[in-house]
């Protein structure tokens, strides 16, 4: 590069260059922009009914045993996220054939109570992170090269606890309860059927799990010819910021909806890329038929903005 070119130019090619000569790294920089933080967060209940902790993306290090070591074959993975070389071969067809996923029921009825807390503590997390980020956003506005390698870095590392978290979860039949940002959402409309909370996956090139919502009828509602609509959201936005939205869908055309998150998206794993998002909506399709609608014929795919490509 020369001394001409603008900062952002030459941020994007030391990115390049940085990830292996990655077209899909550089592309992701620049398409999707995960909401951050989250509008959302899924709750994790342990079989014997305990909480565990939230997971936290921006520790420095995970507790014994859930760190991230070397050489694992969650780690080699997730370096074949923004691999260019990849060939695809796994988004060739669409045979029904996931097999690994777990699903939560959520109780629809939380007290307000805990929601309140709940916000409260978010609130303030939000605010610190906020005033964090501003004071790094004034610095990186002097060094895009610094701000964009930043950025990658942790997208990398996130996935990579994540994959891990979420597969030990999965092993352990860790179950989920959602839990929206209603301190920034407001109150959300009321729904009269369950709302599940899922982790579907391990995606089979990637080993990250995706994070969905069903929203299903009540059971004496639902006959063979219910459908259910598989929703792909905004770029934008998550299934936090969706869930109004959803509710909505589903209690006035007498529907179920399943909404989910691209990798690199809300309690998503894996990073956000082109090639991961068409991996993400195959994966969610056949779970979806597999687990829900039993024949793709009562499936209605959605898909808003990015979603829709």
């Amino acid at each position: 590069m020369c001394c001409c070119c603008p900062p952002a130019i030459t941020a994007l090619f030391y990115l390049w260059v940085r990830s292996g000569f990655s077209k899909d790294a550089v592309a992701g920089a620049l398409v999707f922009f995960p909401p951050d933080p989250p509008l959302y967060k899924f709750k994790r209940i342990a079989a014997n009914g305990d909480v565990l902790p939230d997971i936290d993306d921006e520790a420095e290090d995970l507790e014994e045993g859930n760190g991230v070591g070397g050489g694992t074959e969650e780690s080699k993975r997730e370096e074949d996220d923004d691999d260019d070389s990849d060939s695809d071969s796994d988004l060739g067809t669409f045979e029904i054939d996931t097999k690994s996923s777990h699903k939560a029921n959520n109780d629809a009825n939380h007290t307000n109570n805990q929601q309140k807390v709940s916000a409260e503590v978010r609130r303030q997390r939000r605010k610190q992170r906020e005033e964090a980020r501003q004071k790094q956003r004034q610095e990186y506005s002097q060094d895009p090269i610094a701000a964009m390698t930043d950025r990658s870095n942790k997208l990398r590392l996130r996935a990579k606890r994540r994959s891990k978290i979420d597969a030990r979860d999965d092993t352990n039949g860790v179950t989920y309860q959602f839990v929206p940002d209603i301190a920034t959402l407001g109150t959300l409309p009321s729904f009269h059927g369950t709302i599940q909370a899922v982790k579907i996956g391990p995606q089979k090139r990637t080993g990250s799990y995706i994070a969905a919502l069903l929203y299903k009828l009540p059971e004496s509602e639902i006959t063979p010819n219910t459908k259910t609509i598989l929703y792909s959201h905004g770029n934008a936005a998550d299934i936090g910021a969706m869930s109004g939205l959803q509710a909505m869908l589903a209690k006035n055309l007498k529907c179920n909806v399943l909404v989910y998150d691209y990798s690199g998206y809300g309690e998503s794993g894996g990073i956000p890329m082109e090639k991961n998002t068409y991996r993400d909506v195959k994966l969610v399709y056949e779970w979806l038929v597999q687990n829900v609608t039993k024949h793709e014929h009562n499936v209605i795919l959605y898909g808003q903005s990015v979603g829709s490509g």
